[in-house]
């Protein structure tokens, strides 16, 4: 797959996430999926790893920060 493709998929994923309610945070701060895209992209060549926490029914995100 090529890497445009790639990041269009994980926007995708985010936003879906986005419009459920779920709170997306990057360096525990508020941020868009378009947001989490272009820090995505600018990074350097480290492993990009979802990390998630299910509290009773509510999807958690843990912040790397």
């Amino acid at each position: 797959m090529e890497e445009r493709e790639l990041y269009k998929d994980l926007y995708a994923e985010l936003e879906k996430y986005e419009n459920r309610g779920v709170s997306i945070r990057l360096n525990n701060q508020p941020a868009s999926p378009m947001q989490i895209v272009t820090a995505h992209m600018v990074k350097e060549e480290n492993a990009y790893m979802r990390d998630y926490v299910w509290e009773e029914i509510v999807f958690h995100s843990i912040s790397n920060s």
